[in-house]
């Protein structure tokens, strides 16, 4: 420990002194954030995790520690102690934006913990270094001012969560990560086991399962914050190992689940940001969704809707349009969006949403500018041929007047919805008619009722939507052996600003539906049992109507933080390639240990 420390403990932090307690002898300890010399004085600005108080090292109070200070360099960690003094009446100017802006400490007293080498860059606010360059040097990244923020709103986000729990009559209970290998959800990494060889643990992706049997168990109210584990290609809001927080409740309904889960939200809005939220959220079914916005986790901060022109389009026998006709022939969707003349675009910018289009997927965008009251479109290789009727109807299903311009897309809906969907966003963008960052709006809203099961084209068979354990819709159980892809789920995601935060179901607890889905998934008794059989076992000893939900922590603190990546919200995150760029894993083993793992590696 250090004498310094020993005789001399802080007694502030570097953002409490303010002139209330001018001519009071204090210690601060930090880092150095900035040095400067001004009239003959060496200013050092001190920082703590707290905030920034600066330290003068006058000639007059100690000739020899004023010498000392010019060695000081950025990030040297320090202890003062000194008198705390008016900046104004040292013949100063004060920093109105900092707390002790109008005080400095005249140094007495100066210990240099330890030094610092050349920085790979500055600790500043605002940074334009490359993140994987931030990574490697992650201390040095983490004690910049927004980082720090970020870590102390989760915080606040980690302790609302608990308290509002708890005063709610859940118990928070852990489950375990060392787990079965399941396959068919995502992709598990898996741990070789050297008491079992030849035999592997995975890595829970969620505690789906535990959570459930908590619930069999009679503990009617579970939640945790828990880390899961997917062995997934990355992007920016998706990591390896992530945090959610995981709740599960029995003798529940959808609403009650959900109102629940509003009341978390509330809470945590409201002592993260000072938000107070209004509840019920919005709720919205997934078909409504799919159908105004082209996605199941719709932003609505904003319109620039999709308007439907399949139906409308057959009725007109495709307008006179080959393209249209070719469309409806191979019962392929045509949807539209109007962009208002409000929003104009240039005839340059327009050509360039056909890049953003093929960037999509999409092979190319329809488009029409509404002229002479309606009557006719210009700028559209659609113009010569379309017909007036065609024309007008549009127009008006469109609710497009002139001037507007109505972008098209036709094709398989599952490409339309994708091409339509991140059109809107990039517009909506390019617009300024949403933010990604220093939010002030938010919109929550509830999707609801979405499909059991996708129908995968390749594979010719059904997957789960969801996953296999969640409950169809009242009287669709009928229809998972006719007709699976009719089914609805009693499934329910939460939205926030076009970003799903949480999602979650009423779970199946009749053992003959659960089989029922099994079999409409293809899953042969055998494999049934193989890789479920001690979960289906545990569902014939009387298992309550429960349901529950999981938050994504790390998305969620990134939005409420205006951060662009979860990365800025976990401490110490891998790059886009899975990799810990700070400490080098995942790394190779030595050949000993692989032989006790009963292991060999391919080359």
């Amino acid at each position: 420990m250090s004498e310094f420390l020993s005789q001399h403990p802080r007694t502030h932090t570097c953002n409490q002194l303010t002139k209330t307690e001018s001519g009071n002898e204090v210690v601060l300890v930090g880092w150095v954030q900035g040095l400067r010399d001004h009239g003959g004085r060496r200013f050092i600005d001190l920082r703590d995790r707290y905030g920034i108080t600066q330290i003068v090292f006058k000639p007059e109070t100690d000739a020899k520690l004023h010498a000392r200070a010019h060695e000081l360099r950025s990030e040297w960690c320090i202890g003062v102690a000194g008198t705390v003094e008016d900046r104004i009446g040292n013949g100063g100017s004060p920093n109105l934006k900092l707390k002790t802006g109008e005080i400095e400490i005249n140094a007495n007293q100066l210990e240099v913990f330890s030094e610092a080498q050349a920085l790979p860059f500055m600790v500043e606010d605002h940074i334009d270094t490359h993140e994987e360059k931030r990574l490697a040097h992650r201390i040095l990244d983490l004690r910049r001012k927004p980082m720090q923020d970020n870590f102390a709103l989760r915080h606040r986000v980690v302790q609302a969560t608990r308290r509002y729990f708890d005063k709610n009559d859940f118990l928070e209970i852990e489950t375990p990560m060392l787990v079965k290998y399941t396959p068919g959800g995502a992709r598990n990494f898996l741990v070789p086991s050297r008491l079992v060889p030849k035999n592997f643990f995975a890595l829970a992706e969620s505690p789906q399962l535990f959570k459930q049997m908590f619930m069999m168990s009679g503990f009617d109210r579970y939640f945790q914050i828990v880390k899961c584990f997917r062995d997934e290609d990355l992007r920016g809001d998706r990591q390896p190992e992530f945090t959610q927080i995981d709740v599960e409740m029995s003798f529940v309904t959808e609403k009650d689940v959900q109102a629940m889960s509003e009341g978390l939200m509330v809470r945590i809005f409201q002592e993260a940001l000072g938000v107070q939220l209004q509840t019920p959220l919005l709720r919205m079914t997934y078909d409504e969704a799919m159908d105004r916005y082209g996605c199941d986790k719709p932003d609505t901060r904003f319109g620039l809707e999709h308007i439907d022109l399949t139906s409308l389009l057959s009725d007109l026998q495709s307008g006179g349009v080959p393209l249209f006709e070719q469309t409806l022939a191979n019962k392929g969707m045509i949807k539209a969006m109007v962009l208002p003349k409000a929003h104009e675009l240039s005839r340059a910018e327009l050509d360039k949403l056909e890049d953003v289009v093929k960037q999509l997927g999409g092979q190319g965008l329809g488009r029409a500018k509404v002229a002479e009251s309606g009557t006719a479109w210009t700028q559209s290789p659609f113009a010569k041929v379309i017909s007036a009727e065609a024309i007008k109807a549009i127009n008006e299903k469109c609710l497009a007047k002139d001037g507007d311009v109505i972008l098209m897309q036709m094709g398989r809906p599952k490409l339309v919805h994708t091409v339509l969907s991140g059109l809107r966003l990039h517009l909506g963008a390019k617009l300024g008619l949403i933010s990604n960052g220093n939010q002030t709006t938010w919109n929550l809203l509830w999707i609801t009722d979405f499909p059991l099961f996708e129908y995968d084209e390749n594979q010719k068979t059904y997957a789960a939507a969801h996953h296999p354990f969640t409950s169809p819709k009242m009287g669709d159980e009928n229809l998972l052996k006719e007709n699976p892809g009719a089914c609805y789920a009693k499934a329910y995601d939460l939205v926030i600003n076009g970003n799903e935060i949480g999602g979650g179901s009423i779970r199946i607890h009749d053992p003959v539906v659960q089989a029922k889905v099994f079999d409409a998934l293809g899953i042969s008794k055998e494999a049934q049992e193989e890789k479920f059989g001690f979960f289906l076992k545990a569902l014939c000893y009387g298992t309550p109507p429960h349901g529950g939900i999981a938050f994504g922590l790390d998305r969620l603190c990134m939005l409420l933080s205006g951060s662009q990546s979860i990365r800025d919200v976990i401490a110490f995150p891998k790059t886009q390639r899975g990799v810990d760029v700070l400490t080098g894993a995942p790394s190779p083993v030595d050949t000993k240990q692989l032989r006790e793992l009963q292991i060999i590696t391919l080359p």
